[in-house]
């Protein structure tokens, strides 16, 4: 792509000479400046590393793409039972899905949970923090209180799915080094 343009010099160097022409009329500088000073100057990045860099970060998307693609195909066994699973419950009415988020706006922080049995939204719990908190102690204050919560509900017989989109918190709790207090809360909660 455009990075096979800088392995040619004479591409190279007219890409060079274009920005540094433009980069002079910008600056209103003296055509004796350098392109490397004007870069400075003007705060930009050479036009060879530009591309350069922006061919990496290409590379690396792409290699990301492929990599999720495969781990799609992984997973994708394990999903089809957990989904069949789940219908299953569904139909029987067995299921309790409690979905859990955390957030910071321009009204505070503050945690939310929601609670479904049989599709049918069955409660619903908000929590404010302070401002000092950060969105991952919201999204662990709402993991927390959900755990509490469970402890009170009568689930007889019943599945209970807690859902959460923080993934900071799911590592943190894998890695067994981590002693914040909310973690720790919730690691005894589910043992």
């Amino acid at each position: 792509m455009w990075k096979s343009v800088l392995d040619n010099t004479s591409y190279k160097a007219k890409l060079i000479r274009i920005q540094r022409l433009l980069n002079i009329r910008i600056a209103k500088a003296c055509h004796t400046v350098s392109n490397e000073a004007l870069c400075v100057i003007m705060g930009l990045t050479r036009i060879n590393i530009k591309i350069e860099e922006t061919a990496k970060y290409y590379e690396c998307i792409k290699g990301m793409e492929t990599w999720l693609i495969e781990k799609w195909k992984q997973n994708t066994g394990h999903i089809q039972r957990t989904l069949s699973k789940l219908q299953k419950d569904k139909k029987t009415g067995n299921t309790i899905h409690i979905y859990t988020d955390g957030s910071r706006g321009e009204h505070g922080i503050g945690s939310g949970i929601a609670i479904f049995t049989d599709s049918n939204i069955t409660g619903m719990k908000k929590y404010r923090l302070n401002g000092q908190c950060s969105n991952n102690q919201a999204e662990q204050l709402a993991i927390l209180k959900v755990l509490e919560n469970i402890q009170n509900m009568e689930t007889n017989e019943r599945t209970v799915i807690v859902s959460t989109d923080s993934r900071i918190t799911l590592e943190s709790l894998k890695k067994w080094k981590n002693h914040t207090y909310l973690i720790e809360k919730i690691r005894m909660k589910v043992m």
